[in-house]
C-alpha cells in the first residue's frame, strides 16, 4: 500500500523515540538493529555446526586453522554487538531489565567460549600441546553454541515484548488525545491538540511500519497494512469533519459524519493491538466464512488423501464438505449482477459436482472391501474426475467475479455520481441531493458486493483480506459521503464543508483505484503469474528505502529542469516539446512512486510507466534526428552527438524492464530509476541545445528571406 507524507502519514519507518505513561522510552530502530545482529550470527552459528562435524584425521593445514579461528572471532564480535542492544534495551526497560542481562551474560559466556576454543591458529607449534580446543572439546563447543542460540533467542523474545508494550502505550497516547479532539468547542484549541495527535500519529505509525516489516505471517502482515491505510486517510478526513463541526456546530449532519470518522479510527487502533498481540478482545474468534477457493482447495486435498488411506474420513465428511461449498455459491446465483449464463453454468457445474462425487463415493466403498488393481485405477479416475469438475466450477466463479468488477470499474470511472453531488451541495440543492444520495447507496452496494464475491476468488489470504478492506471502505465511505454532502447542501456557502465533501470523495476515488489493482492481483494469482508487488512498503530495510528516495529526489529535479525548458517554447505543439512534456510527466509519477505516492501503486505499474518512457525516449530521438536534417553539418553533430547518447539508453531500459528478477524487486527498481535519472539528464540538455538551434534557425532564415526581399525590390527598381 503506498504511503503519503503529512502530519500522520503512516508511510516509511524510521526509528523514533518515543516515551509512555508507563515510564519507558525505547529506540524503535533497536528492533531493527537486534533482527540485524540476529541475522549476523545465525549464518555463524551454522558455521560452527560444520567446524564441529569436523573430521579429526582431516590434515590441519595452516589456512584451514586460520579459518576456524576467523569465524570463532566473528561469532564472538557479533554477540558482544547483540549484548550491547540487549542492555541498552534493559537499561531502558525496568521491568525485564533482569531477565534480559542474564541472557546477555549467557549469551556472552558462550561467545568467549566458542572463541577461546576455537583458538587453533598455533596448534602447529610444539607450544601448543595439551591446549583445549575444538578438536579436543567438541562437546565444550556444543554446549556453548546450544546456550548461545538459547540466550539470543531469550532476548529476541524479551526485545519483542518491549515493542509490543510500545506500540500498546504508544495507541493509548493517541485514543487519549483523540477523546480531547471529539470534546473540543474553540479552533484554537483544537489547532494545539490536533498538532500533538499529529505527532503522536506519526510514532505510532512508524512503530506499526517497523513491526509490519518484521512480521512473518503474510495474513497478518496484510490485516496490519490495511489498517495502517485506514489510518492514514482517516487523519485527513478527521482533520475536515471536525473543522466542519467546529464551523458548523448545530449541523446533525456535520456530527455524524464527524463521529463515523472518529469510530473506524478506533476499530481500527483496536484491530492493530489484536495483530501485535495475537489475541481477540473477550476471547472472540475470526467469523470470516470460509471462501468458496479455500474450500475447494481444502476439500480436494481431502479426497487424495484417500489414495493412501481409504479408511481417512466418512462419505458423509466429504458430501458435508462439497455441500457447504457449494452453499457458498449461492453468493454468485443470488446476485442481481450475475449473467443469466454464468448463473446457468455454476448451477449446471455444481450439480456435476454433486455426480462426481456420488460415483467417487460408490468407487471408495468398493475399494475399501475389495484391493484389486482395477478398483485402484477406477478410483484414481474418480478423484482426477471430481478435481477437474471442481476445477471448472473455480475457473467459472473466477470468471463472473472478474468480469462484473471489470465492468463495475469501467462503469465508475469518471465518478459522475460524486462530481453531480458536489455540484448540488455547492447549489444548495436538497432535491437532487436526495436523488444521488440514493445512486451513490446504489453503486456502494454494488461495489460491496463485487468485493465479496472476488473474496471467494482471491486465491490467497492477504488478497482476501485486502477484499474484505475494500469491502468496509466502500460501505463506510458511502456513508460519510452523504452526510458531507448533506452539510454542504445546507450551508452551500461553506469553504470548509466543500474541502471535506473533497476529501471524503478523494477517498472513494482511491478505494476504487485500489480495487482495480486488486483485480489485477487476483487475475495474476489465478493465472499462475505473481506480479512483484512494490509499494513503499515492499523495500523493508531503510538503508533501501533512503537510496531510492534519494534517487527519486534527482530524478524530481531533473522534472523541474525539463519543464522549465519547455516552457521556453513558443510552438506548445511542436513534436520535440510533446514527446519531451510525455517523459517529464512520466518522470514525475516516478519520483512520486519513491515517495511512496502517485497514480503507480505496483512494481508492475512502474513496469509499464518505464516501457512507455523509454518508447517515447526513441520517439524523441527521431523527431530530434528529422530536426537535425534541416541543420548546417556542425550544429547537426552537436544534436546527433546527444541523441546517440539517449538512444542506447532508451534500449538498455527496454532490456531491464523485461528481464525478471525474482525477489529483487529493489535492485530492479534501483536500476531503473538510475536510468531514468540519466535519460532526463540527457533530455534537459537535448530540449536546451534543440530550443538554440531553432532560435538560430529561425534567424538564418529570416535574413535568407529579408536578403531575398530586398533583392527583389531591387530588381523591380
Amino acid at each position: 500500500m503506498a504511503a503519503s507524507p503529512g502530519p500522520a502519514g503512516v508511510g516509511g519507518a524510521r526509528a523514533v523515540q518515543g516515551s509512555g505513561p508507563s515510564g519507558f522510552a525505547f529506540d524503535a530502530g533497536l528492533e531493527i538493529k537486534t533482527r540485524s545482529v540476529e541475522q549476523t550470527l545465525l549464518p555463524l552459528v551454522s558455521q560452527i555446526t560444520t567446524l564441529i562435524n569436523h573430521k579429526d584425521n582431516t590434515k590441519k593445514s595452516d589456512k584451514t586453522l586460520q579459518a576456524i579461528q576467523r569465524v570463532g572471532q566473528a561469532v564472538n564480535l557479533a554477540v558482544g554487538r547483540f549484548v550491547k542492544v540487549g542492555e541498552a534495551i534493559a537499561n531502558e526497560n525496568r521491568d525485564l531489565k533482569e531477565e534480559i542481562n542474564i541472557a546477555c551474560i549467557e549469551a556472552k559466556q558462550a561467545g568467549e567460549t566458542i572463541a577461546a576454543l576455537t583458538d587453533v591458529s598455533s596448534l602447529n607449534h610444539p607450544e601448543s600441546d595439551g591446549q583445549i580446543t575444538i578438536f579436543t572439546d567438541k562437546t565444550g563447543v556444543i554446549k556453548a553454541a546450544r546456550l548461545l542460540l538459547s540466550s539470543v533467542t531469550k532476548v529476541l523474545l524479551l526485545a519483542d515484548r518491549v515493542v509490543i508494550k510500545q506500540i500498546i502505550t504508544s495507541r493509548n497516547k493517541v485514543l487519549a488525545t483523540m477523546e480531547r479532539l471529539e470534546k473540543v468547542n474553540s479552533f484554537q484549541e483544537f489547532v494545539q491538540i490536533f498538532s500533538q495527535f499529529g505527532n503522536e500519529m506519526v510514532e505510532f505509525a512508524h512503530l506499526t511500519g517497523d513491526r509490519q516489516n518484521d512480521l512473518k505471517d503474510e495474513k497478518k502482515k496484510a490485516k496490519m497494512a490495511a489498517a495502517r491505510a485506514v489510518l492514514e486517510k482517516c487523519t485527513m478526513m478527521l482533520l475536515t469533519a471536525s473543522k466542519t463541526c467546529l464551523r458548523h456546530p448545530n449541523c446533525e449532519s456535520a456530527h455524524k459524519n464527524k463521529e463515523g470518522v472518529f469510530d473506524r479510527m478506533k476499530v481500527a487502533l483496536d484491530k492493530v493491538i489484536e495483530i501485535v498481540t495475537d489475541c481477540k478482545p473477550n476471547g472472540e474468534t475470526d467469523i470470516s466464512s470460509i471462501t468458496v477457493f479455500t474450500g475447494i482447495k481444502e476439500f480436494k486435498m481431502n479426497i487424495e488423501t484417500l489414495r493412501e488411506n481409504r479408511y481417512f474420513q466418512s462419505k458423509e465428511s466429504l458430501s458435508a464438505t462439497l455441500e457447504a461449498i457449494l452453499e457458498r455459491t449461492e453468493d454468485f446465483t443470488d446476485s442481481a449482477s450475475t449473467s443469466h449464463e454464468h448463473r446457468e453454468r455454476i448451477l449446471e457445474l455444481s450439480t456435476h459436482a454433486r455426480m462426481e462425487l456420488q460415483q467417487l463415493t460408490s468407487v471408495w466403498i468398493q475399494a475399501q472391501n475389495r484391493k484389486t488393481k482395477s478398483i485402484t485405477e477406477e478410483l484414481e479416475l474418480s478423484i482426477l474426475k471430481i478435481s477437474h469438475s471442481l476445477n471448472e466450477l473455480k475457473k467459472e466463479l473466477h470468471s463472473t467475479a472478474t468480469q462484473l468488477a471489470a465492468d463495475l470499474l469501467k462503469y465508475h470511472a469518471d465518478h459522475v455520481v460524486l462530481k453531480a453531488l458536489k455540484l448540488t451541495g455547492v447549489e444548495g440543492n436538497l432535491g437532487g441531493l436526495a436523488e444521488y444520495a440514493c445512486k451513490l447507496s446504489e453503486q456502494k452496494e454494488q461495489l460491496v458486493e463485487t468485493c465479496r464475491l472476488l473474496r471467494h476468488v482471491s486465491g490467497t489470504e492477504p488478497l482476501e483480506i485486502t477484499c474484505i478492506h475494500a469491502e468496509e471502505t466502500f460501505q463506510v465511505t458511502g456513508q460519510q459521503i452523504i452526510s458531507a454532502a448533506e452539510t454542504l447542501t445546507l450551508h452551500p456557502s461553506s469553504k470548509i464543508a466543500k474541502e471535506n465533501l473533497d476529501v471524503f470523495c478523494e477517498a472513494w476515488e482511491s478505494q476504487i483505484s485500489d480495487m482495480s489493482t486488486l483485480l489485477r492481483e487476483i487475475n495474476d494469482v489465478f493465472e499462475g503469474r505473481r506480479g512483484e508487488k512494490y509499494g513503499y512498503l515492499s523495500l523493508p530495510k531503510p538503508m533501501e528505502k533512503a537510496k531510492i528516495a534519494k534517487l527519486g529526489l534527482k530524478l524530481g529535479l531533473l522534472t523541474s529542469d525539463a519543464n522549465c525548458e519547455i516552457e521556453k517554447w513558443e510552438n506548445q505543439e511542436n513534436e520535440i516539446i510533446r514527446y519531451g512534456r510525455n517523459m517529464s510527466s512520466m518522470a514525475y509519477c516516478l519520483y512520486l512512486f519513491t515517495r511512496g505516492e502517485g497514480p503507480l501503486k505496483t512494481s508492475q505499474d512502474l513496469i509499464h510507466q518505464l516501457e512507455v518512457f523509454a518508447e517515447e525516449g526513441l520517439k524523441l530521438a527521431s523527431s530530434v534526428q528529422a530536426f537535425s536534417k534541416q541543420l548546417k553539418d556542425d550544429d547537426k553533430l552537436m544534436l546527433l552527438l546527444e541523441i546517440n547518447k539517449l538512444i542506447p539508453l532508451c534500449h538498455q531500459l527496454q532490456t531491464i524492464t523485461k528481464t525478471p528478477l525474482q525477489n529483487q524487486v529493489f535492485l530492479k527498481v534501483d536500476k531503473c530509476i538510475t536510468k531514468t535519472r540519466t535519460m532526463m539528464a540527457i533530455l534537459v540538455q537535448l530540449l536546451s541545445l534543440c530550443f538554440k538551434l531553432l532560435k538560430k534557425f529561425q534567424m538564418e532564415n529570416n535574413r535568407w528571406v529579408s536578403v531575398t526581399n530586398k533583392d527583389s525590390v531591387d530588381g523591380k527598381t
